[in-house]
């Protein structure tokens, strides 16, 4: 009993270790990722901007008349930016508040002064949200009111001179609505705010999930140039996300490990396994598979890792091998590729992946130790993306043979082939929660065709219950291939792990 004591005490003082660092860390960057706060107009009551790394959110308390017609009263929390960029967040006003046209949102203004142009997306404590903008300094407020009330997520983004407002409840997809020909200048103040519509009150808007989003130029070219990664954590729960890595370099696919203390990633063909108590990658051996796509699984028992590697005397094609989870040489099992690992099954005697054979994707199954592979699916289009339930009893994968990419699950044996989702989005790696209850997949909107996943695109991470039902947005994000390829989820079903992508500089 003395010992475990012992441990007790060491483990409390450890905890408060990290929370002091984690505090002096906040007081090192009190803005988070904002440069600087200020009243904007003259208010009659100042206002202030906080950051919480633990929580990592930001309150903003704001007084302010109004933002409308030639000038504006508000609190401003700002970096400045240029060029094209997305701004994203989950926002709440605290309390009732007094007037019901109090907002809070996103803005981005050609300057600080009252009178500056501006584009702004704003909620009202009505539940109104709509994008407003002003075009010239010192001109008038216009506004778009969205068809959507009660939202909470809002996006603003700037490509050039159109501005594009998406808002939705949380759980929901977004509805978008766009102005153009908004001339801002190229640097820009862009941040959040409040305005309490009454000068002399103060409102508190608290903002999580804040994320601003460097996008791909148009003149990037798909898997030669990329963007830098950012590994989140997300809990299923609250919807709160939390970036716990980050690299100006591509990284991809990261995949939870059974005892819940690591995940596993991909970068430039390479795996490594991140240590959640450190926050730190060590490269796994994988002896000469160096050319690894984001298609790696763990076996159920976390004994074994299974590869997708581009094989050179296979013609440069995916062939699947197995190995040693914590690194080890590579067995080869697939003798016929590309062949492109998706799920093992529970008791670890089987492993499933996509085949291209005869032009023609399917999903096969063969055994752990190699042999012959049997294939399960036969309709024409695109069958990928096949993982089995923790019981065993069923294999989820995506298909284009309805038209769009949409969920599908079937026997183990091929048998009883059936449809689960059926809505307006191209539906991508269905990945089963661990006690068998929920399945989270990525969605693509129709800006992209039903059998690509390319990188770099508005995305949304979706649940639903294991037998269908409704999908609910659980994470917007700006990702796409590589983002939620593999397993992510937590031992426990209670948080997932997933890429996002960004420009990322060298020295953030």
């Amino acid at each position: 009993m003395k010992s475990l004591s012992v441990l007790f005490k060491y483990l409390i003082i450890q905890a408060l270790f990290f929370l002091l660092a984690i505090d002096l860390f906040a007081q090192n960057n009190p803005l988070g990722i904002f440069e600087n706060h200020q009243d904007i107009g003259h208010v009659k009551r100042p206002g202030s901007a906080t950051y919480s790394a633990i929580a990592d959110n930001y309150t903003v308390e704001g007084s302010g008349t109004n933002i409308w017609g030639e000038k504006d009263e508000f609190h401003f929390i700002w970096k400045k930016m240029k060029g094209d960029f997305i701004l994203t967040t989950q926002v709440s006003l605290v309390g009732k508040g007094v007037d019901p046209h109090r907002k809070s949102g996103w803005m981005i203004r050609t300057n600080l002064n009252s009178n500056s142009a501006h584009a702004s997306v704003s909620v009202h404590g009505n539940g109104l949200a709509s994008l407003q903008f002003r075009r010239t300094n010192g001109g008038n407020t216009e506004e778009l009111k969205s068809k959507i009330t009660g939202a909470d997520v809002i996006q603003l983004e700037r490509k050039g001179n159109t501005f594009i407002m998406s808002v939705a409840k949380f759980g929901d997809t977004f509805t978008r609505d766009t102005i153009t020909d908004i001339s801002l200048g190229d640097e820009v103040f862009a941040g959040l705010f409040v305005c309490a519509h009454n000068p002399d009150v103060a409102e508190t808007g608290i903002f999580k999930n804040v994320r601003i989003v460097i996008p791909a130029k148009e003149s990037l070219v798909p898997y030669k140039d990329y963007l830098g990664s950012k590994l989140e954590i997300l809990d299923i729960e609250t919807g709160s996300r939390k970036v716990i890595h980050q690299s100006s370099g591509n990284f991809e696919a990261p995949n939870s490990t059974p005892d819940g203390k690591a995940l596993i990633f991909n970068s430039k063909g390479l795996l490594y396994r991140f240590d959640l108590t450190t926050n730190k990658p060590t490269l796994i051996n994988t002896g000469f598979a160096k050319r690894n796509n984001n298609d790696h699984v763990l076996s159920f028992d976390g004994k074994k890792m299974g590869i997708s590697n581009h094989t050179e005397d296979a013609g440069g094609k995916s062939i699947i091998y197995t190995l040693p989870a914590q690194g080890g040489t590579p067995t080869r099992i697939t003798a016929k590729g590309p062949s492109y690992l998706h799920g093992w099954s529970p008791d670890g005697k089987f492993l499933t992946y996509t085949g291209e054979r005869n032009g023609e994707y399917d999903i096969y199954k063969i055994s752990s130790k190699g042999g012959e592979e049997t294939r399960l699916t036969t309709a024409k289009g695109l069958d990928d993306g096949s993982e089995y339930t923790p019981d065993g009893k069923w294999i989820y994968f995506n298909s284009t043979r309805s038209g769009l990419m949409q969920i599908w699950r079937m026997k183990p044996d091929g048998s009883q082939q059936e449809q689960l989702t059926d809505d307006e989005f191209n539906n991508w790696f269905p990945h089963i929660s661990p006690d068998g209850k929920s399945v989270i997949f990525i969605s693509y909107g129709q800006d992209v065709k039903p059998d690509d996943h390319p990188y770099y695109k508005h995305v949304y991470l979706r649940i639903m219950p294991i037998n269908g039902g409704t999908p609910k947005v659980v994470a917007y994000l700006y990702g796409g291939q590589g983002s939620f390829n593999v397993p992510g989820w937590s031992p426990d079903s209670k948080s997932i792990a997933f890429a996002s992508n960004t420009e990322i500089k060298e020295q953030e």
